[in-house]
């Protein structure tokens, strides 16, 4: 069962944020856009680069009204020494999330039971909580962050203009599409 349209779960998990342990709950992400990245743990080779491209983009998302957050497999106290030692993570400014008792990555359906590891996942999730988008693949391959910040745009627009959909390689400003029976075979 595909998890597009279902509401989050409740949840309750720490984060490292802003030089702090904060917690992080289902109802930290309603009321605005958010963006939940998961990553296998910290401390590896490839989720390092993601966190930089995600920071790199983090005043377009913070443009657009939502929040970055990252989750691994670890706890937020690796994270906080993850954040100090990697130059590429140090540049988060965004909550490093750590889900040791693999809360998240179970509602999610991106955990690893062998590994206990978490598949790199995205989720967009609307200000009521209902998951919009999301994109799991396999964790030898990272992601390019500008994508994530396309389709949040597109949900957005679509969730600010009912009966519009957004073509195939939308942008911001772009012509979207009224579906009709007027508009089927034509395109």
């Amino acid at each position: 069962m595909s998890l597009i349209n279902t509401q989050i779960q409740p949840f309750k998990v720490n984060a490292f944020h802003a030089g702090e342990f904060i917690e992080v709950t289902e109802q930290s992400l309603k009321g605005k856009w958010s963006v939940l990245i998961f990553m296998p743990a910290a401390f590896t080779f490839n989720c390092p680069t993601e966190i930089e491209d995600a920071a790199n983009n983090y005043a377009e998302f913070q443009k657009a009204g939502a929040e970055v957050y990252i989750v691994t497999t670890d706890t937020h106290f690796s994270h906080k020494v993850w954040h100090e030692t990697s130059p590429a993570v140090g540049k988060a400014q965004f909550p490093l999330i750590g889900d040791p008792t693999h809360q998240l990555t179970n509602a999610f359906g991106v955990h690893i039971p062998e590994e206990g590891l978490a598949l790199r996942g995205t989720f967009i999730i609307n200000p009521e909580g209902q998951i919009k988008t999301l994109e799991i693949h396999s964790n030898e391959i990272a992601r390019d962050v500008s994508e994530t910040l396309r389709k949040l745009k597109a949900a957005q627009y679509t969730a600010a203009n009912p009966g519009q959909v957004c073509p195939a390689k939308w942008k911001e400003g772009e012509a979207t599409l009224a579906p009709s029976l007027d508009l089927v075979g034509k395109i």
